[in-house]
């Protein structure tokens, strides 16, 4: 199998305690020691990239970020999927080429643009594109930001769900959904569903992780928390050396 779909295959048949993990590198040193822990593919985190660029998230150029996503891919023989935030206003086809030019398997796509909910009809109008633009190519994930900029109604994230689902995106992202309400999501939802997890303190257990699994997470990842955790240990560190 190629790796676009080696990265399907683990999102196939997993058991509800069984999510799929997948860590965030921000850059090909943070990539290397994922992928020798094991990890059997990775998901760039679109913030974390934008912090070890010298960028506020959301603010690093198209330019640096796929090539950020390069570096990533090369450096590794596994897997790897790319946050490209909301596809930096590029065309469906011009997005696919230059993600398939990084090496990437997969991608996210958030359907908010600075904190605003874009038109779910379009904006699945426009996914369709990318996946007609992009064949089996990629693994799409459509993020869906009700919980963050929206009213937190989940139904509404269903209703944004489906119509992503049905433009035929690989998987769901309810950003920020309350692992409370993921059993109503689960129940709602066609496919994989990818749910974030906070990296606070020492990080969420296995058992936590597990229990996401067995709430309808198919996949978990973490966003820029990896990035985060190591900037605070260095930091620790270096005030530790000033002494």
């Amino acid at each position: 199998m190629n790796g676009v779909e080696v990265f399907r295959a683990l999102h196939r048949g997993r058991l509800p305690d069984d999510p799929l993990i997948l860590p965030g590198p921000w850059d090909a040193a943070s990539a290397r020691s994922l992928a020798e822990a094991g990890f059997p593919a990775l998901a760039t985190p679109s913030a974390g990239v934008a912090a070890s660029l010298g960028y506020e998230d959301g603010e690093t150029p198209a330019d640096e970020m796929f090539a950020a996503v390069a570096r990533i891919v090369r450096a590794v023989d596994v897997p790897v999927s790319a946050d490209v935030e909301d596809g930096y206003g590029l065309a469906p086809k011009e997005l696919v080429e230059r993600l398939l030019e990084t090496g990437a398997v997969g991608c996210n796509l958030e359907d908010s643009d600075r904190g605003v909910l874009k038109d779910p009809r379009a904006h699945a109008e426009w996914l369709a594109e990318v996946r007609s633009a992009a064949g089996r190519r990629l693994f799409v994930n459509a993020r869906v930001d009700t919980f963050v900029y929206g009213d937190g109604n989940p139904e509404r994230a269903i209703e944004r769900a489906a119509l992503y689902v049905a433009a035929g995106v690989d998987c769901v992202y309810p950003f920020g959904v309350p692992a409370e309400v993921l059993p109503l999501l689960r129940s709602g939802i066609q496919g994989p569903i990818n749910v974030f997890a906070r990296l606070g303190g020492e990080g969420p257990s296995a058992a936590e992780l597990t229990g996401l699994g067995e709430l309808g997470a198919t996949r978990v990842t973490f966003g820029p928390g990896l990035q985060r955790w190591a900037a605070s240990a260095l930091e620790g560190m270096a005030d530790r050396l000033r002494r």
